[in-house]
């Protein structure tokens, strides 16, 4: 029931058809007596259909894809995975600026790569962490010898390390940038574990000197051949680090 004069919320409700028919007439009385209120009622009407107008044709507009909630959320989805993985580079940048910080000014000190890294590399994953899908697995020691001169023609022979207790067991093919390479695992009855490694020298013909080289808790003896470069990997202390101290490739 609206009051006696109409008050604005019964005006308000005039204006959106809000009203029963009786007191809608007696609105429609008390304009026509007070036409300054009306006045301002009408205008209240013109903005009222001016909004109802924007809305419907906002109603007639294609459908937008991109306000679909089931595409916002994949949005949200996509979003959130991009943040976690820009967070996990950022911690592996870190990690890795740690890590190899000492090795990466080594490299900035003598920008010349150091010999035989990857054959200290193919010893950790293979020797340390047991990786080692064999391509060959050998019962003696000539038929490991026959496995390398299958793909390696004019190598040296694979070191005899019989008198330390150590014997060929497997071998995998490895690629380098240079071409192919191999490693030999040798064991002992204890378990331990040397690596034999060979590979071509590089289109450079890059022969190395004897030599000897540390890097972490390994040790790496490298020389050359006419066609290839070697290296004999193992621990840098111990049992085995004296076998490669006293055995001569």
């Amino acid at each position: 029931m609206i009051t006696t004069p109409p008050s604005e919320r019964d005006l308000h409700a005039y204006v959106d058809h809000a009203l029963n028919e009786s007191e809608r007439q007696q609105v429609e009385l008390y304009l026509e007596a007070h036409p300054e209120v009306a006045t301002q009622v009408h205008a209240w009407q013109h903005d009222a259909q001016n909004l109802r107008m924007a809305l419907q044709q906002t109603l007639l507009q294609p459908a937008n894809p991109a306000l679909d909630p089931a595409a916002i959320r994949q949005r949200q989805r996509r979003q959130t995975a991009r943040h976690w993985a820009t967070a996990a580079l950022l911690l592996l940048a870190v990690s890795v600026g740690g890590l190899g910080g000492w090795q990466a000014k080594q490299m900035a000190m003598n920008p010349s790569p150091l010999p035989m890294t990857d054959a200290l590399a193919a010893h950790r994953m293979f020797a340390e962490q047991g990786f080692m899908p064999a391509d060959y697995n050998v019962e003696n020691n000539s038929d490991m010898q026959v496995w390398m001169d299958r793909y390696f023609s004019n190598a040296e022979r694979l070191p005899d390390l019989s008198r330390a207790g150590f014997r060929p067991v497997s071998s995998r093919l490895l690629t380098t940038d240079e071409g192919g390479a191999a490693i030999v695992l040798y064991e002992n009855p204890q378990g331990q574990h040397l690596s034999f490694y060979i590979r071509p020298p590089g289109p450079q013909n890059t022969l190395l000197p004897r030599g000897s080289r540390h890097e972490g808790d390994l040790q790496a003896d490298y020389w050359s051949g006419p066609d290839y470069n070697y290296a004999m990997v193992g621990p840098a202390e111990g049992p085995t680090a004296q076998v490669l101290n006293t055995v001569k490739f």
